[in-house]
């Protein structure tokens, strides 16, 4: 068959068609084990919380119109009523020109408003509390219902569920939730020349398989389930095999190697050999990860990946990764703000127009004033240059900054976001 790309498209094209295929299905599971998950449903608040107003601190709870004004110089002076224990619950209605000693937890009664700081406060004995401090209504408390109410919604559908939530669904009782299942990420490299990483040594020609290593890591690290299955020959019907093993065990499959338009460039053919598949992308406008394929096959994702090492690492890094996020329930997986920081281009890197370039960077330190009008120095980010084929550029870069299709390059100085690694 003749070889050739199809139409390059752009990144924002390429994510459309990524997000045209539907997470996967919900499944159950204890908070425990939610951890880095996507909510399925938005989870109902199944009461209130707090279920009524708490103090957030130590010290008196009062109406805070009773100590208007109150200063160290001129104090307020209020009558103790009582005190408060923190499983308590007051019904009693708090009267005006008194207050409850309270402390941190402790549920407050009706007609107060707010808390005074116990270290703002002098008992005089008697029953009576000097005040040394104004506080404004909701000072040092904790409203009824300010973390959830009854029967409303807690967390929407596609929230990540990170330890703050598992506080969260504690404190509510809640002890299993519907998540999205974890993607299974099939994995596999081509070439004849591969062998192992285990291989102990080597022959002429021969070099370890990079690849599948650091692409099952990359899917474990964004909380896919990673499936290695070694390496395929660069053949054809070897590879056809292969595709259809993984896709029976795998919910995707990502295929390293073979997938630009060189003679061992076989991924193409064998994608068209397999049934019921069709090939939706061959060519991204980006570099690196022009050769990159999808195709859609039993309703799965195949990805064939550039091979060189670099190459693939962005690619998956940029797109594959987001794309095994939306899988799993990540509801905003393609628009989500990726980890990031601001930095200023130490030298001039040049680019092509009319593909968008994703150039590996480190960070340095700023030279003290060099930065003006951000109110301190920003990191310098120095281009990472070399071939796609050396794992050491993405060993050295910390980052990438995305250089847009319609730019020649960026000049040094230039103030870019730097996507962290």
């Amino acid at each position: 068959m003749e070889k050739g790309y199809l139409e390059l498209i752009s990144s924002e094209a390429f994510r459309a068609i990524l997000d045209s295929f539907p997470p996967l299905s919900a499944e159950t599971v204890a908070i425990k084990a939610a951890v880095g998950r996507f909510l399925a449903e938005s989870l109902p608040a199944p009461e209130d919380l707090p279920a009524l107003p708490r103090s957030s601190m130590d010290g008196y709870a009062v109406r805070a119109a009773d100590i208007f004004g109150a200063t160290e110089t001129i104090p307020s002076y209020l009558d103790l009523a009582g005190e408060l224990s923190i499983t308590a619950q007051p019904e009693k209605h708090l009267a005006p020109g008194t207050c409850l000693r309270v402390v941190t937890g402790s549920s407050l009664p009706p007609g107060a408003d707010a808390v005074v700081m116990v270290e703002h406060t002098q008992d005089l004995g008697g029953d009576t509390i000097e005040i040394r401090k104004a506080v404004a209504p909701g000072e040092n408390m904790m409203q009824a219902c300010e973390d959830a109410r009854a029967g409303l919604a807690v967390l929407p559908a596609g929230t990540l569920i990170r330890p703050a939530e598992v506080g969260l669904l504690s404190a509510l009782g809640i002890s299993e939730v519907r998540v999205g299942r974890r993607p299974v990420a099939a994995v596999l490299s081509t070439g004849d020349e591969l062998v192992p990483s285990s291989a102990a040594s080597l022959k002429p020609g021969q070099i370890r398989d990079a690849n599948a290593p650091a692409l099952a890591a990359l899917c474990a690290q964004w909380g896919a389930e990673p499936l290695p299955l070694g390496i395929v020959r660069d053949d054809v019907t070897s590879i056809v095999g292969a595709l259809d093993q993984a896709l029976d065990q795998a919910d995707a499959v990502f295929l390293s190697g073979g997938s630009s338009v060189g003679i061992r460039d076989l991924t193409v053919e064998a994608l068209a050999r397999l049934p019921d598949t069709e090939i939706l992308v061959h060519g991204l406008a980006v570099s690196p990860g022009k050769p990159t394929i999808l195709a859609r096959s039993r309703g799965k994702a195949v990805w064939g990946l550039p091979g060189q090492v670099a190459s693939a690492h962005v690619v998956m890094f940029v797109f594959g990764c987001p794309f095994l996020a939306h899988l799993a329930g990540d509801r905003a997986a393609f628009t989500r703000a990726r980890p990031r920081i601001e930095a200023r281009m130490a030298r001039n890197v040049a680019s092509q127009q009319g593909r968008e370039d994703f150039v590996r960077v480190r960070l340095e330190p700023a030279a003290a004033g060099v930065a003006e009008g951000i109110g301190g120095c920003l990191p310098g980010a120095v281009p990472v240059l070399g071939k796609s084929g050396l794992l050491k550029t993405l060993i050295q870069a910390q980052g990438l900054v995305a250089i847009p299709a319609g730019l020649e390059g960026l000049e040094a100085g230039t103030t870019v976001q730097v996507i962290l690694l």
